[in-house]
């Protein structure tokens, strides 16, 4: 008679150190036909079954989107914003979508320093921070316009809403977020026991229904955007919000839309082009760009002739980066309220002037926005189809933050929360977005809030090309990863991709920490902080500060024949997987 475990769960730790303590490797994913790349094993199946189905890289694209809803529902979901970036095979296209949402009309910052709030942001746990959720209509207008036209939205959702009522297993990184949330969510909306199991967090390997997801996606699927913009779902989110202070309303609500926008592109190495949506993916090209001049300047040895993470290779990238985030995070803000000088910042003269800010020797004290219009300074998942279509469509519901959580039993100091605001709709199933904190409370600046007003987004997915040929589809999640992005093009095109990441801090201040993983050589960390770098060290499960990586490859074999080349980052629970 074979005999049970019973487990003490209260007493079990999640063996934090043990977080990729040892060496591993997930090997490349190849496949000739459909691939799907992303964080939770589940959700890139839910892509492949649509696939398979007759549906293209964006139809898939969105099924991920929606799978990741219940399976990894801290970092995304309907409650948040998405933005996409397809390229078209046929006419060797690349199309942008922004489907992030705006501010209440009737928000201002009069009305929040009336409530109190002091300081330059909303606070991330204030439903004034909840920016109309985009990612409903965002899924809606993807699959009408960039999908295949095989597959309804509903049909499209159908492996989402399967997850979410049959249940899915947690997977492991992913429970212990959703336990650094546990507070958050029961206290954020008296509807915390919808994201819950009997009234906890869910732990690693655990089954969680969510059925009031499935109906919302359901809703969704058979009334088009009206099922969640009006109704139920648009009424339960305006109650929840007015019962703690906010301001939003139906009609802002039921005035939502979409905007497919034109990309925004660089140029690196006269070889590869790389496109972001705008104008929040001018960061990385900023970035990519200053980086080119400091080298055709002379004023640092070409990346690939540095050695791969030495503290002269890593010096330049954060320098750079700390220019770019200078920039952008001054100048972009809702294109449709403010200008935003996109052609300007991108431009070879001005990119020049601010590589020559960069000091070789050590970190520049005092990084501030430059001034593009008159020259003069003042100083991600993805999937592919068989025909060659990819989408990369990036979902999010919060600002992460990285944060002081104590747990007699977890011991997460230092732990990134995530679930956005942690409130939930009554009988929604989802968390809403604090996107609203991207906003900045000062009338001066181009940022500042205003009512029906879209904020400073950090989601930026990429795509590059060669010519006109796709070459990658890529993406990270996390905040102000966009680090990651700068190096990933330039040896990936020579062959040598990063394993090792590092990434800047609260971003808001270009003068901000630096933090490592743990896997650097100390010596490394060292001759950094000499060099003026807030250099920090993060280790075990913080690890996920650095963001998780998506990427997929277009290769050629000797045949002519081309090959998906996919890969995921294992700072995620996720892997590649590709259609037969």
């Amino acid at each position: 008679m074979a005999s049970s475990i019973n487990i003490d769960w209260d007493k079990v730790n999640y063996p934090e150190l043990n977080f990729q303590r040892f060496p591993s490797r997930r090997s490349v994913v190849y496949g000739t036909k459909g691939v799907v790349s992303c964080s939770q094993p589940l959700a890139a199946e839910a892509g492949l079954e649509v696939l398979r189905k007759g549906g293209n890289a964006a139809d898939a694209a969105v099924a991920t989107s929606a799978a990741l809803n219940v399976t990894e529902p801290s970092c995304c979901g309907i409650g948040g914003d998405a933005f996409c970036l397809f390229y078209d095979a046929k006419t060797k296209e690349v199309k942008a979508l922004n489907g992030s949402g705006r501010s209440p009309k009737k928000l201002t910052i009069e009305y929040l320093r009336e409530r109190g709030i002091e300081g330059n942001q909303i606070p991330l746990t204030d439903l004034n921070s909840v920016t109309v959720p985009g990612a409903a209509a965002a899924w809606a207008d993807t699959v009408k316009t960039l999908g295949s036209g095989k597959l309804t939205l509903a049909e499209v959702l159908e492996p989402a809403i399967r997850l979410a009522e049959e249940g899915v297993p947690v997977s492991e990184i992913h429970a212990r977020s959703w336990k650094a949330s546990e507070d958050l969510i029961k206290n954020a909306s008296p509807n915390g026991n919808e994201m819950l199991l009997n009234g906890r967090a869910p732990r690693p390997g655990e089954i969680i229904k969510l059925p009031n997801l499935a109906q919302t996606f359901r809703e969704l699927g058979e009334k088009g955007k009206d099922g969640f913009y009006k109704g139920r779902v648009a009424q339960a989110i305006v109650d929840l919000i007015k019962s703690k202070g906010g301001v939003m309303e139906l009609d802002d609500l039921a005035e939502h839309s979409s905007a497919f926008v034109e990309p925004i592109k660089y140029t690196y190495a006269n070889e590869v082009t790389v496109y972001e949506c705008p104008p929040n993916g001018i960061t990385a090209l900023i970035g990519l760009g200053i980086l080119e001049e400091m080298q055709e300047q002379g004023l640092t040895r070409p990346l690939l002739e540095l050695e791969h993470n030495s503290p002269e290779y890593l010096h330049a990238l954060i320098e750079a980066l700390r220019l770019a985030f200078a920039d952008s995070r001054w100048y972009v803000a809702d294109p449709d309220v403010e200008h935003v000088p996109v052609k300007e910042l991108l431009s070879k003269e001005y990119l020049a002037k601010r590589a020559k800010l960069f000091d070789p020797e050590r970190t520049n004290p005092n990084v501030v926005h430059g001034n593009p219009v008159n020259s003069s300074d003042t100083v991600y998942f993805t999937a592919t189809s068989g025909v060659m279509h990819a989408a990369i469509f990036r979902a999010t519901l919060q600002v992460w933050r990285f944060c002081d959580y104590k747990d007699k039993d977890l011991r997460l100091t230092g732990y990134i929360l995530g679930f956005g605001t942690g409130a939930i709709p009554k009988g929604c199933g989802f968390t809403l977005q604090n996107r609203g904190n991207g906003f900045i409370l000062d009338h001066k600046h181009p940022n500042a809030l205003k009512g029906g007003k879209r904020p400073y987004h950090t989601i930026i997915p990429a795509m590059a090309l060669r010519g006109d040929e796709l070459f990658l589809s890529y993406g990270v999640m996390g905040g102000f990863m966009q680090l990651l992005l700068t190096p990933l093009v330039s040896r990936i095109s020579a062959g040598t991709p990063d394993n090792q990441t590092s990434s800047t801090g609260d971003a808001g201040d270009a003068n901000s920490e630096v933090y490592f993983e743990d896997t650097f050589p100390t010596e490394t960390v060292e001759k950094l902080r000499a060099m003026g770098h807030d250099a920090r060290v993060v280790d075990g499960f913080r690890r996920g500060l650095m963001g998780r990586g998506q990427v997929i490859q277009k290769i050629q074999d000797d045949s002519g024949r081309f090959v998906w080349a996919a890969g995921s980052d294992p700072r995620a629970d996720g892997h590649a997987v590709a259609q037969i």
